[in-house]
């Protein structure tokens, strides 16, 4: 329980119909959760209006409505508060509600196109090596200490948020790292949280379906470092062509990591292997149980946070050797006949790419590299022609097939990627709908050494078809396929 007008707290309120010292026992911002004693906050979707659903939770109890358009009629048994920004209001309420969770242990904010779910799961992996509690908030999973927690949405929305963080501080938690979507800086999902520091890792074509242009996507990034505060840190990539925009107007303690360019931290790969990389960092070698240049990055970031974060830089360079990454990246396996497959969570053009280089810097004889890729259904379109461009470029044999083609019709989305391939690579382009039929396909084409890549899906264990998901694992399916060979 929580008296009102506390739960308002650092809101401005636009008028107030009704009584601030009641009692407020819960928040919901789904009506079909309301439940007497709680205050429904109609936030405006993007699918619904929550004030629409005010009749629904006021039947169910609520005690009182935060809303942006005062009903016609009010209830005088209820209190009615009036704000410009319901969603900006629910997560200052949340936060407040839960008490501020986020100021009682150190938050990092982990925002950019590609990278997130591996900084943010090899900065949790590190700081409990170097012995403290510590949270996360991924993709993949939630980690609440020791427990894990199944992540429904890459940011969880306000309440969720904020409870988790309540049981990080419960347990002891020292750290939290959570990634940031785009879309929850827009939805205002993160509002009211004290953030100790945030990471930019690069920014490639994406979420063109929610954002409409890539410079809207760009500013919504931007805003999570311009609400930053002056005792937290903003660590940017110092070689992304926008990671310079990341910290015009932010003001937190700016600093940077780079491989190519001038920046506090700085890396350099020295050998590349299926099993690891070493690194040249900061002055110090290092092997890593990571791949590639792409994860190089991701090291440096993951490193430099540390750094931020005043930890001693030989325990976090021997931590950072003995862990691996994130679920559902660069998954590597080999059959027993020498064919090599990588599950990859891969889903933008530039992420592609960078798998793909990647395969091609590691393999030796110029073994064949065969893709299995799809695109999701109900989102950026315009992505599509280009990832199986991209494919194709960096493949000998491309496989496209689907993703999670949700709502759309599977063969409409293999269209749109077809439209992407080039003439003289088409004869090495083949099409199959089934998910588990390409990847079959692609295992009957391997010869021992060639590699296939299985992009997209990464850590996702289903498959969404027409609203409903089936039980599908790349890495799974992979496996069974090339054992039975």
């Amino acid at each position: 329980m929580m008296v009102l007008k506390d739960i308002l707290h650092g809101i401005p309120v636009r008028k107030v119909v009704g009584n601030l010292n009641v009692a407020v026992a819960d928040l919901c911002f789904d009506s079909r959760k309301a439940a007497p004693g709680s205050m429904f906050v109609a936030v405006v979707g993007t699918q619904t209006d929550g004030h629409d659903y005010i009749d629904a939770a006021l039947a169910l109890g609520v005690s009182a409505v935060l809303c942006e358009k005062m009903p016609e009629s009010t209830n005088d048994d209820i209190t009615y508060i009036q704000v410009d920004d319901t969603a900006f209001a629910l997560g200052i309420s949340a936060s407040n509600f839960f008490g501020n969770p986020s100021k009682k242990l150190r938050l990092v904010g982990v925002t950019g196109t590609n990278g997130k779910t591996t900084i943010a799961t090899l900065l949790y992996k590190l700081f409990r090596k170097l012995g403290y509690e510590a949270g996360l908030l991924s993709t993949v999973q939630n980690q609440v200490g020791d427990r894990t927690v199944a992540a429904t949405h890459t940011t969880p929305d306000p309440i969720a948020l904020n409870k988790l963080l309540l049981e990080m501080v419960e347990v002891g938690c020292d750290y939290c790292f959570m990634e940031v979507s785009s879309h929850a800086i827009v939805q205002r999902r993160i509002a009211g949280l004290n953030f100790a520091g945030g990471i930019f890792s690069n920014i490639t074509h994406d979420h063109l379906d929610f954002h409409k242009t890539f410079d809207g996507y760009i500013q919504a990034k931007k805003a999570f470092f311009d609400n930053l505060n002056r005792f937290a840190f903003a660590l940017s990539n110092a070689d992304d062509k926008n990671g310079s925009v990341m910290l015009q107007n932010t003001f937190a303690h700016k600093k940077t990591y780079g491989i190519r360019s001038m920046a506090d931290f700085k890396a350099k790969v020295i050998e590349n292997h299926f099993d690891g990389m070493m690194l040249f960092l900061d002055g110090h070698e290092v092997w890593v149980k990571l791949v590639g240049g792409f994860n190089a990055y991701n090291i440096l970031a993951v490193y430099g946070a540390a750094i931020l974060l005043e930890q001693e830089t030989m325990k976090v360079l021997t931590a950072l050797s003995n862990i691996t990454g994130a679920e559902g990246r660069f998954d590597t396996l080999i059959s027993k006949r020498g064919v090599i497959g990588v599950v990859d969570y891969a889903h933008t053009p530039d992420a592609v790419q960078n798998v793909l280089e990647t395969i091609r810097d590691l393999r030796k004889n110029k073994e064949q590299i065969i893709t299995v890729l799809g695109c999701g259904g109900d989102r950026d379109k315009t992505k599509r022609p280009q990832m199986a461009a991209v494919a194709a470029k960096n493949s000998d044999k491309v496989i496209i097939t689907s993703d999670n083609p949700r709502t759309e019709d599977p063969i409409r989305i293999i269209q749109d990627m077809e439209a992407g391939i080039p003439k003289e690579k088409k004869r090495n382009t083949f099409s199959i709908a089934d998910r588990r039929e390409a990847i079959r396909a692609a295992c009957h084409l391997a010869q021992p050494g060639d590699i296939i890549l299985v992009a997209g899906k990464g850590h996702e264990k289903y498959q969404e078809i027409n609203g409903q998901r089936h039980d599908f694992d790349d890495r799974e399916v992979l496996i069974k396929t090339l054992d039975e060979q």
